[in-house]
């Protein structure tokens, strides 16, 4: 039985805002994806994914929020035949690696799962989205349970809060347009935890947390309805807004060796970049409305458009 795919994410809007209960706008990427095989002899990659599934196995076992029944006996005869993911999702890139395996684990092994061609009432995806988060914080230690609910579904998602979630429509894109999402390669791979452990004690700080709620989150909010409006002029203005608070405010989220080139889209308003994920590394995201301006501002950086305006 061929194994279904699951594919990458991006957050285009939300980064840490969902974490404390804002708007958010997630989208699939199929570029990259992953799914569960099993392989008669490991390589040093497989054996490093059998081992982790290994770990996810007995956290899920051990962890009695989980508010699902698994199919124990299949995983152990799964896992007895090397179980693996095989993904060329990127880990530590901002994307979702780890929102793909969980999701490809529910799919196959979850008893009374909820499926996706069933009517998704707010209840269920929103059921979704708790027991999938429950089961991300293996990986990265909190998880708001977007990426594997993302990666389920393959459907853009729009977060209201915590708990009103709904699939949504994106504008029709023009591939002949000249402005472009993308995404732009730091090299680097990053860590998630850490970044969520930073961003949770700044939280404790008054200045960031009205920050927080009067900056970050009013701007995010304008930005995800004027994208999803297709409103281009109001979104780069605002974009410009989101991109220069992250510089300012999250600063320890961005690799060192791209404040300048973050700041020099902000001042030249050729591009503006703004977190791809919990950000240390990995992608970033960029919004352009000349992309063939921006490769060659970003020449020798390694870029791929998800999007045309």
């Amino acid at each position: 039985m061929k194994s279904p795919l699951f594919f990458a994410k991006i957050l285009l809007f939300g980064e840490y805002g969902i974490i404390k209960d804002s708007k958010g706008l997630s989208i699939p990427y199929n570029f990259f994806r992953g799914a569960l095989k099993n392989i008669k002899v490991h390589n040093d990659t497989t054996l490093a994914s059998h081992e982790k599934l290994l770990e996810f196995a007995q956290y899920l076992k051990n962890t009695p929020k989980i508010p699902v029944v698994f199919d124990w006996n299949q995983i152990k005869k799964d896992l007895d035949q090397n179980l693996y993911f095989d993904s060329s999702i990127p880990q530590g890139y901002g994307i979702g690696s780890s929102g793909a395996l969980v999701a490809a684990f529910y799919d196959r092994y979850a008893l009374d799962k909820i499926t996706i061609l069933e009517n998704l009432t707010p209840d269920k995806l929103s059921f979704l989205k708790r027991t999938f988060a429950r089961m991300e914080s293996f990986f990265h230690g909190t998880s708001s349970g977007l990426d594997p609910l993302n990666s389920y579904l393959s459907l853009p998602i729009l977060i209201h809060s915590k708990d009103q979630i709904e699939p949504t429509g994106l504008p029709a894109q023009n591939p002949q347009g000249k402005g472009a999402v993308f995404l732009l390669d730091s090299g680097i791979s990053g860590e998630t935890a850490p970044m969520i452990s930073l961003f949770l004690e700044n939280m404790k700080k008054e200045s960031f947390s009205n920050m927080m709620r009067d900056e970050f989150t009013t701007v995010t909010d304008f930005c995800i309805e004027d994208f999803l409006k297709g409103n281009i002029k109001s979104l780069f203005k605002n974009i410009k807004s989101l991109s220069s608070i992250v510089l300012k405010y999250f600063r320890p989220m961005i690799p060192p060796e791209f404040h300048d080139l973050w700041r020099k889209g902000i001042e030249t308003n050729t591009y503006y970049l703004k977190l791809c994920g919990s950000g240390g590394g990995g992608f970033m995201l960029g919004f352009t409305k000349d992309y063939e301006a921006t490769e060659k501002a970003l020449k020798g950086y390694r870029l791929e458009v998800v999007y045309h305006f």
